[in-house]
């Protein structure tokens, strides 16, 4: 199967994707194009919010409005009066690391992870935002955190730190938002790409955009890789299901460290593309704080 390109948006680093089906649209951020963008595939259009910072992930809020992860902070975000309320500061005192993958959980907690992106030393965490706006450290020890996503239960988060190339799964207690028993779910180690963005089907499925991999692979519930869907550029980042049945495989790409060369032959990286795979998704809840 081969993914086919829906937008082309050139993005600099597309990211952190999702479905929102409250208004028929798959959202996405553009990292280094410091960007929001969205888009419509019934009516096929898409629109771009420029933003001052680097947003790394961000989320729906079920009140309205988003919760977004900057680099360096997570707040509230009133997108029609562009009013911020903090939530918390990340890792103030290494200025060598930055927010980066995220997810909510089942339960509409968000939960998000760091990167070292100066040296890649493993210094950097998992923390979630609780619904009460708490804050607590779930993981330590994180190079660059990746995958975060639950199986459609909400009893099993899997998370990548993409150094490591392999995602592991933990326990993950829904009434408490802690993780426990960690294990290797899926190596990558012979796989053409790094694991980064990840999402969940309807049967306990993860998909994974493999990083400099032209690829997205299924990981079955057994740990084994099943299905590999081949993107027509060398970064995919990200991917989530979207449509009105859930039936289509969004993917995120970069052109992040790309040459001129790289880019001459594949002109279409940083756009968005699809599949559709023959399984459904799983909606993500909003952020419930």
């Amino acid at each position: 199967m081969r993914a086919e390109l829906v937008l082309d948006c050139k993005n600099e680093h597309g990211e952190g994707i999702y479905w929102n089906p409250g208004d028929g649209r798959v959202w996405w951020t553009d990292i280094e194009g410091r960007a929001l963008w969205s888009y419509d595939p019934a009516a096929k259009q898409s629109h771009c919010q420029k933003m001052e910072e680097r947003v790394c992930c961000f989320a729906p809020r079920a009140t309205g409005g988003l919760i977004i992860a900057y680099a360096d902070r997570v707040v509230l975000h009133d997108p029609d009066s562009k009013s911020e309320t903090l939530v918390a500061r990340f890792e103030d005192d290494n200025p060598e690391t930055r927010l980066n993958d995220g997810r909510t959980d089942r339960q509409g907690r968000l939960i998000v992870g760091g990167m070292n992106e100066v040296t890649g030393a493993a210094s950097s965490s998992v923390i979630c935002i609780d619904t009460d706006l708490s804050v607590r450290t779930l993981i330590k020890g994180v190079s660059c955190a990746n995958s975060t996503c639950f199986s459609p239960d909400g009893r099993t988060m899997f998370f990548s730190d993409t150094p490591d190339r392999e995602i592991v799964a933990y326990d993950y207690d829904t009434k408490t938002g802690m993780v426990a028993n960690r294990r290797v779910h899926a190596g990558f180690r012979g796989e053409p790409g790094l694991p980064d963005g990840s999402c969940v089907d309807a049967d306990g499925g993860v998909w994974n955009a493999e990083w400099e991999g032209h690829r997205v692979v299924r990981v079955a519930p057994d740990g084994t890789i099943d299905r590999v869907i081949d993107v027509p550029v060398w970064k995919p980042t990200c991917c989530a299901f979207g449509g009105p049945d859930l039936d289509t495989l969004f993917i995120t790409t970069s052109r992040l460290m790309s040459d001129e060369t790289a880019l001459a032959q594949e002109p279409t990286s940083g756009g968005l593309f699809a599949a559709k795979p023959g399984i459904r998704g799983v909606i993500d809840t909003p952020f419930n704080g």
